[in-house]
């Protein structure tokens, strides 16, 4: 079921997206990366994660990765994975499809590319079209992208635990246009800390299975129900909204409108989520910053308090400060109801 089309159907689409000038240019600039073989990525990847092999002369292997559906095409990936190694040379391998289970569900994965080192190792490579300038690029554009590539390095370490001599890479090649060119440039980025934090999420995850044994009989998704019953199916399972959701879900908008509606703390963001502790909605919580619920043996609740006592102060402070200044508000209404020529003569 694509959720743009139930988004749509619940009445809250997601009017966003990225253009299509953005896509021709992403896709132009990965082609030029990947020209003659991949010889510029490979001259990139040599320079950067060489190590002791011998630079790529041309030569590199590019299998074919064809093949029908994307089971298909994960297997024919694994297949190449398999020889690449067994062959001790270099190999790229153009979108190959990596599978992962997700919550007890095969999910179908493709990196931009992923090249095989003579010595077995294996390395996610990332073309981004954000810019590399003064060799640094966006903080939180390469965080996602090493977030992005962590997923990847977690399918292919499927893969390499039955193939002799492989060895998954845990830094990871980020290729960007160069300042503001069209020429490529790249950088290595260790994703051994996003690898584990993804590693305990996918832990963590309800299965597909479990979720919809607790549905009620004869839910259904059909975008061409009532709307009543759609909206029913899908109040059916708890969202976990976070405003991270509004750049990568089409259900985001449907999903925050509930959020708010129920005055979730999970509007405000995971890490306020998180600071938070048991205190789960928005009314809780300032009524626990009031002194009005809330235990103040509580951390949480005596962090609260403490805020609020503190934001008071200094909302007094300022208005004193405020009323002691000349040509304040206060002074001038002040100034107002005196006696005539009593301002002239201070």
């Amino acid at each position: 079921m694509d959720k743009g089309v139930l988004a749509t159907a619940l009445g809250s689409p997601a009017p966003f997206g990225q253009s299509q000038f953005a896509f021709m240019r992403g896709n132009a600039f990965e082609a030029k990366v990947k020209a003659d073989g991949g010889a510029e990525l490979l001259r990139l990847l040599y320079e950067r994660l060489g190590g002791g092999a011998e630079a790529p002369a041309g030569d590199a292997a590019t299998p074919d990765l064809s093949a029908a559906g994307p089971e298909g095409r994960a297997a024919r990936t694994a297949l190449a994975l398999r020889e690449a190694t067994a062959a001790g040379g270099w190999a790229l391998l153009d979108h190959p499809m990596l599978a992962l289970e997700v919550a007890g569900s095969p999910a179908y994965l493709e990196p931009d590319a992923v090249v095989v080192h003579p010595d077995g190792r294996w390395t996610v490579v990332e073309i981004k079209s954000f810019p590399m300038i003064d060799t640094s690029a966006d903080p939180s554009k390469v965080g996602a992208a090493a977030r992005q590539a962590a997923v990847y390095v977690l399918a292919l370490e499927r893969v390499a635990a039955v193939t002799e001599g492989a060895e998954v890479g845990h830094r990871v090649l980020l290729v960007c246009p160069k300042d503001f060119s069209n020429l490529p440039t790249a950088s290595v980025v260790d994703v051994r800390k996003q690898r584990a934090v993804t590693r305990r999420q996918l832990t963590r995850l309800t299965r597909v299975e479990d979720i919809a044994a607790g549905l009620p009989e004869g839910t259904t998704f059909d975008p061409a129900c009532p709307p009543e019953e759609l909206d029913a199916a899908v109040a059916a399972v708890p969202p976990a909204y976070a405003p991270e959701c509004l750049a990568a879900c089409e259900l985001a908008f449907h999903c925050r409108a509930r959020s708010r509606a129920e005055g979730a703390v999970e509007t405000l963001g995971r890490s306020v989520r998180g600071e938070l502790g048991g205190l789960t909605t928005v009314a809780g919580v300032l009524a626990a910053a009031a002194g009005k619920e809330g235990d103040p043996a509580d951390p949480t609740v005596a962090a609260l308090r403490r805020a609020a006592a503190l934001r008071a102060e200094a909302l007094e402070s300022a208005e004193a400060l405020r009323a002691r200044t000349p040509g304040s508000a206060t002074v001038r209404h002040a100034e107002a109801g005196a006696p005539e020529g009593a301002a002239a003569c201070r």
